[in-house]
C-alpha cells in the first residue's frame, strides 16, 4: 500500500492567530471541530449498533404464515454452517416458524449415496437439531445433489419425518387465516440447465428427467391456482449477479409463466449470497448462503444484495408479505414488503 503510514509523525506549522486547534489522536491530527464531529458519528454508530436486532423479536402478526427459507448448506458441520443453523433456530422461535424450505444443494460436494449415508448426521441431523427446527422441512435437489443418489434424498422421509421431498417437483397449498391461500410450486431446476446434460456428474440423471413434462407441469398447475398468493421454488437464481449469474433457460421458459400467471416471488439458491431482485414484477429472491458466500454484485434487476452467511425469513399475511434477510450472527441485514398484488 502506498502513501503515509497513519503512524507516521509529521512536522507541523506554527498555528496561524485564529486557526482552529488541533488535537493529535495516535497519529493523525484533526482540527477540534472535527474531533467532535468523528466521535458524535462514531457513538451513533455504536448505539445503532446496539440497537440493531439480534433476533427478529417481534411476535408475528395473527393470521401470519411463518417460515424460513435458505439452501447450500451440507457441510458436515462447518462454522458458517452452524453460525447459522444457531441464528435459524432462534428466528424460528421468534417468529413462530411452520416449516423450513431448503432451495437445494443439500449435500456438498456430491449429494448422498443412500438414506444411511453418514452425511445426513454430520450435515443434517446434528447441525439443525434445535427444537424450533423440529418442524417440517419442505426440500428440492440442486446440482450438487444430482452427484449423489437423489432417489434417496426423496426416500428420507421414512427415516426422518421432518425431511418432506415428495417427488422432484410438486405443489403445496396452505390457507392463512382469514380464508387467503397461498399456493407453492417446489420444482427442479438442474434438468432444465443444458450445461448438467453434458456434465460427468451430473449426466446420467438428468437425462431420465422430463423437462418438457416439468414445465407443462408447472404451467397447468399455476393456470389452475386460484390462490391469493403463488410462489415457485427452484434451486437455480433467473437472475442474479451472484457468481454463478443468470440462468439463461429459466429466464426463456420459467420467467414468463411466473410473469403470466400473476406469481408474486420465485426463491432459489445456487449463488452463495443473499439478493433481492425484480424483473417484469416478480420479485426474486436468492437466498444461497446457508453454509458459504461468495461475491455479488448489483445488476440492472437488483434490489439489494450482500454477500454474507445466512438464511431468509417469509411472514405471510392476506395482503402482504414480509422478507427479512438475516446473517450468520443473527442481524437483520435487509427487509422488505411485498404487495398481494
Amino acid at each position: 500500500m502506498t502513501g503515509p503510514s497513519f503512524n507516521r509523525e509529521f512536522t507541523k506549522p506554527p498555528l496561524r492567530a485564529g486557526a482552529p486547534k488541533l488535537i493529535r489522536i495516535g497519529g493523525m491530527t484533526q482540527t477540534r471541530r472535527e474531533f467532535v464531529r468523528i466521535l458524535f458519528v462514531a457513538t451513533q454508530g455504536v448505539v445503532a449498533k446496539r440497537l440493531m436486532p439480534t433476533s427478529l423479536q417481534a411476535a408475528p402478526e395473527a393470521g401470519g404464515l411463518n417460515f424460513l427459507i435458505f439452501g447450500d448448506w451440507g457441510r458436515q458441520g462447518d462454522r458458517d454452517q452452524v453460525e447459522v443453523a444457531g441464528q435459524m433456530a432462534k428466528a424460528a422461535q421468534d417468529i413462530g416458524a411452520k416449516f423450513v424450505i431448503s432451495v437445494g444443494d443439500n449435500f456438498y460436494e456430491n449429494g448422498v449415496t443412500s438414506v444411511s449415508d453418514p452425511h445426513w448426521r454430520a450435515s443434517y441431523e446434528d447441525v439443525y437439531h434445535q427444537a424450533p427446527l423440529q418442524i417440517p422441512w419442505h426440500v428440492i435437489l440442486g446440482n450438487h445433489d444430482y452427484h449423489g443418489n437423489c432417489e434417496a434424498q426423496l426416500a428420507y422421509h421414512s427415516t426422518q419425518a421432518r425431511w418432506n421431498m415428495p417427488a422432484r417437483y410438486y405443489p403445496q397449498s396452505h390457507v392463512l387465516d382469514g380464508g387467503a391461500r397461498a399456493d407453492f410450486f417446489y420444482i427442479d431446476t438442474t434438468p432444465m440447465v443444458k450445461s448438467y446434460h453434458t456434465n460427468r456428474h451430473t449426466r446420467g440423471q438428468v437425462a431420465t428427467q422430463d423437462v418438457t413434462g416439468q414445465l407443462d407441469w408447472l404451467k397447468a398447475g399455476l393456470a389452475a391456482s386460484k390462490a391469493q398468493w403463488k410462489m415457485v421454488i427452484g434451486h437455480h437464481p433467473i437472475y442474479s449477479g451472484g457468481l454463478h449469474g443468470d440462468t439463461p433457460e429459466l429466464i426463456e421458459t420459467v420467467l414468463p409463466l411466473l410473469r403470466q400467471h400473476g406469481v408474486q416471488a420465485y426463491f432459489n439458491g445456487h449463488d452463495h449470497d443473499l439478493q433481492h431482485l425484480k424483473a417484469g414484477g416478480v420479485n426474486l429472491f436468492d437466498t444461497g448462503a446457508g453454509s458459504e458466500f461468495r461475491p455479488t454484485k448489483n445488476t440492472r434487476h437488483t434490489q439489494w444484495a450482500k454477500a454474507c452467511s445466512g438464511f431468509t425469513t417469509v411472514q405471510l399475511l392476506s395482503d402482504q408479505m414480509n422478507v427479512r434477510m438475516i446473517d450468520n450472527r443473527g442481524e437483520m441485514i435487509y427487509a422488505t414488503t411485498v404487495p398481494r398484488s
